[in-house]
């Protein structure tokens, strides 16, 4: 089977091996004539980036770059970012790169034509309005890993360097007018990171099929979702060259971020404020906390995933799937606990007070309270 397509759900998306080449005719697309590439500081000197500025710089396109990117992206990286931006009179952003190039890229160009501080359009009722849609500088998304998903969200998750809160800032235009997802760009990947963010990915499917609210397109590209994660991400760890794997792989990390329209939960709302505290990476935060979630979630989801489990091939219903979960975890060497990942005990109190504001609680289909959180911190640290 050739995995290639374009794809207008929920963007453009230009999926398929070898189909970086394609990007300068998608700076024309969305009338690029200067973009600023942004990415991190893992990749900023990685052959797939290099060969990416060369294809930009041999269509006339500059090969202006902005790497200074931590893995948890903050306010203090958006500002020496759109200084750059500013400065070289760009006019379009190519996010390149996983979850913090994506999400930083994308906020760039967000905040390139905005006079309010970022957090004024944090994810909290309609405060995307106060945004002058007009300010919003065009978005190219390329994924380099598979796991967040952010090339296909209308978001960006940003860490408050002062109060150590991971914030969503929202708005509707923030989603890239053009995705190219090309998975000759993902086969450099480490073990850990192929890990860490093919259980982010499946992290969204899983905490987007749990929760309560009505959303039965989401529904059914979560369950496809983990299905796919459940087939590939085993073949994409053990061999980071074999293409098809990471295809899907990518599939499946675009498929967990249009899930979660329908909303996260217990999962999300624990490793934001792990992630902003500790900076431990978010999708392996994601994986130490889904068992026992679910365990906490088992009263409410037990019969949709004991319909979901036969589809997925896991015997055993409800019980069958969570006891698959951890030991596919343990399968990527995902340690059992957040200590294992330098989260201290004595943070708990704190952890609990960021997770409770966190707008993931929300899609929890168990109310979480400072009790059971503070018994889920227990549990997993």
């Amino acid at each position: 089977m050739t995995l290639v397509g374009n794809w207008s759900y929920p963007t453009a998306v230009k999926f398929g091996a070898g189909r970086i080449k394609e990007l300068a005719e998608a700076c024309a697309a969305t009338g690029m004539k200067k973009p600023l590439l942004v990415t991190d500081k893992g990749l900023a000197d990685l052959p797939i980036t290099t060969a990416t500025l060369d294809l930009l710089e041999a269509a006339g396109l500059g090969r202006a770059m902005f790497s200074d990117v931590d893995p948890n992206p903050n306010e203090k990286n958006l500002e020496a970012g759109l200084e750059v931006y500013r400065a070289g009179g760009h006019d379009g952003v190519i996010a390149f790169g996983g979850g913090s190039g994506l999400d930083l890229g994308k906020m760039v160009a967000f905040m390139s034509g905005q006079t309010r501080p970022v957090w004024d359009f944090e994810d909290i009722g309609d405060w995307w309005t106060r945004a002058d849609p007009d300010g919003i500088a065009p978005i190219i998304a390329v994924p380099t890993t598979a796991g967040t998903g952010s090339e296909v969200g209308r978001a960006s998750v940003i860490t408050n360097s002062v109060s150590h809160e991971k914030k969503i800032i929202f708005h509707p235009k923030v989603l890239p007018a053009i995705v190219i997802c090309d998975p000759e760009l993902t086969v450099g990947m480490p073990q850990f990171i192929t890990a860490g963010t093919g259980l982010d990915a499946f992290a969204h499917c899983v905490e987007a099929y749990s929760s309560p609210h009505y959303h039965p397109m989401s529904q059914g590209i979560a369950l496809e979702g983990m299905k796919l994660v459940i087939e590939n991400l085993p073949r994409a760890y053990a061999d980071g060259k074999d293409l098809e794997a990471r295809a899907h792989m990518m599939s499946a990390a675009m498929m967990g971020a249009t899930a979660f329209q329908k909303g996260l939960g217990a999962i999300h709302a624990m490793s934001h404020p792990v992630g902003a505290m500790f900076n431990t990476h978010h999708g392996t935060t994601n994986a130490v906390c889904m068992p026992a979630v679910l365990e906490l979630n088992a009263p409410e989801i037990a019969a949709r995933f004991d319909l979901a489990a036969g589809y997925l091939g896991i015997e055993g219903g409800f019980e069958g799937f969570r006891a698959f979960v951890q030991g596919f975890n343990d399968s990527f060497a995902i340690p059992r606990k957040l200590s294992d990942l330098g989260v201290k005990a004595d943070a708990i109190p704190e952890l609990v007070k960021g997770a409770l504001i966190d707008p993931s609680c929300g899609g929890n289909p168990v109310e979480l309270t400072e009790a059971n959180l503070t018994a889920l911190f227990e549990a997993t640290i």
